[in-house]
């Protein structure tokens, strides 16, 4: 007959469900995988925060544009102001207009079609770049604040009744 063997007293490390101890090398590589996980992680939250910085500045007033005029240059920007009431004239490229704020006015030329509510004595906010003394654009957004809304509801309302 055959002797069979018999099974261990003690089962192995790994089938006791203990982890065998860690070498100091291996060490060293899970704190540098946590440390480069960590400078990935702050580098990704710093890049989205100055991502979200950037747009809450959303656009510049027709005073605040003047005063940084020659800072601005030709950069695309968005700018804010109120459409004065008879300077609106319509173009074969789209329409020109003067944007008001409370000290300055900029004449904008803009191409492409106005939205539907564009018209005199409401604020806009128009997509483009200073060319000289004219403020060149190729998006107009209608700008409704709860004051506009609330002192020209009938402007506001969308074909079925509903307020925009």
């Amino acid at each position: 007959m055959t002797e069979v063997e018999a099974p261990p007293a003690h089962p192995p490390a790994s089938a006791r469900g203990t982890v065998p101890p860690v070498s100091a090398l291996a060490k060293r590589r899970r704190r540098l995988r946590y440390l480069v996980l960590a400078v990935v992680l702050v580098g990704a939250i710093a890049f989205l925060i100055s991502r979200i910085g950037g747009s809450l500045d959303y656009f510049e007033t027709v005073d605040q544009a003047m005063a940084q005029k020659a800072k601005l240059g030709g950069q695309t920007f968005r700018l804010e102001g109120l459409v004065v009431p008879g300077s609106v004239r319509r173009t074969v490229d789209g329409v020109d207009f003067v944007a008001a704020g409370t000290k300055h006015r900029v004449p904008v030329e803009n191409t492409g079609n106005p939205p539907q509510l564009f018209q005199p004595d409401i604020p806009v906010v128009v997509v483009g770049h200073f060319s000289g003394g004219t403020f060149v654009s190729n998006q107009i957004i209608v700008d409704h604040t709860a004051t506009y809304i609330e002192e020209h509801p009938a402007r506001v309302r969308a074909p079925n009744g509903t307020v925009r």
